[in-house]
């Protein structure tokens, strides 16, 4: 789904909607209170968030990944591989599983390396050591409870924060705020903060700041008329990412997150950006759910998480790794 603009206000509707917000976020801390968690016998760090839709969790995971990868360990991500059929645990291989099987998340994260997709998150872990991974890394797992966690980070949109505060349906909570912070170890921040995070969390939490950086490889798009689509938590966040690289933005198409896209979705967008002599243009995550063909007729934007400071993190994970 993608976020309402409800989700920024007090109105009437959400008001009509707190009560049954108020019960979500009641069942979700009775469920995360009364979890039983196996350990495995290597290092878990957890990537997820507060907030319902795309904060840039999958770029945190696999820029993480990379510098485990330097630090000369042996990663493996396990993740739910939500929009698959596949309950796992499954090890993800890019030359056999499609979106439909294993989601378009771990698609992505296959291609860096070691993936597992689980129901049951435990068991892709306990799967991944087995298949030799030395630490393993949770995608999207903060309220996921049969899984030990050595360190749990959460990401932030600094530009939308935690909306209105409400859980959901009333607003993007998945759970109060307080009690999601009082599980985490680390805040990543990424964009700017335009809601004052930095200096509303608590001061035990770690603290880091970033931003989505397009690859180097988008240049080609600067000056170009673009027809954009994405299926995405914030769609319009893509959108502007191509107007600031100096894309003349003449179309746009939003689809609800991890939407599966049929032939005529495509070939509308196609058509039209050869009506326009414009590139079509996604995402490299809305790509995992295209078919090759379609996949080598639209021009994907790839981006990288980018730290003010990295050391930040290399001295979080070093201190993680090393506590075992």
């Amino acid at each position: 789904m993608r976020a309402p603009d409800f989700w920024k206000t007090e109105g009437p509707l959400v008001k009509a909607l707190t009560p049954f917000g108020k019960l979500y976020g009641a069942v979700t801390a009775w469920r995360l209170k009364h979890a039983a968690a196996d350990s495995i016998s290597v290092p878990v760090i957890s990537v997820g968030n507060l907030t319902v839709g795309g904060t840039g969790k999958t770029p945190v995971v696999r820029d993480l990944v990379k510098r485990l990868k330097d630090h000369g360990h042996r990663p493996a991500v396990v993740l739910r591989g939500y929009g698959g059929r596949i309950k796992g645990p499954l090890r993800v291989d890019t030359e056999v599983h499609a979106a439909l099987d294993v989601g378009d998340e771990a698609l992505l994260h296959a291609r860096d390396g070691a993936t597992w997709v689980a129901r049951r998150r435990a068991e892709g872990a306990k799967a991944a050591v087995s298949d030799g991974a030395t630490v393993v890394v949770l995608d999207d797992a903060h309220q996921h409870t049969s899984l030990k966690k050595d360190y749990a980070l959460l990401v932030v949109d600094g530009v939308v924060g935690f909306g209105n505060h409400r859980i959901l349906p009333a607003g993007p909570l998945r759970e109060d705020v307080r009690a999601g912070l009082a599980r985490a170890d680390g805040v990543i921040v990424l964009g700017r903060d335009e809601t004052d995070l930095a200096n509303r969390l608590p001061g035990t939490l770690a603290l880091a700041a970033g931003t989505l950086e397009a690859e180097a490889e988008s240049v080609h798009l600067h000056g170009r008329k673009v027809v954009a689509f994405a299926g995405l938590g914030r769609p319009q966040k893509f959108f502007d990412t191509l107007a600031d690289l100096g894309a003349v933005v003449v179309a746009t198409h939003p689809f609800d997150d991890h939407h599966l896209y049929k032939p005529a979705d495509i070939q509308t967008i196609l058509d039209e950006a050869f009506g326009l002599d414009a590139l079509p243009v996604t995402t490299e995550k809305d790509a995992m759910r295209l078919t090759l063909d379609q996949r080598q007729q639209v021009n994907v934007l790839r981006v990288a998480v980018r730290y003010k400071n990295p050391a930040i993190i290399d001295n979080l994970l070093r201190d993680v790794l090393s506590s075992r």
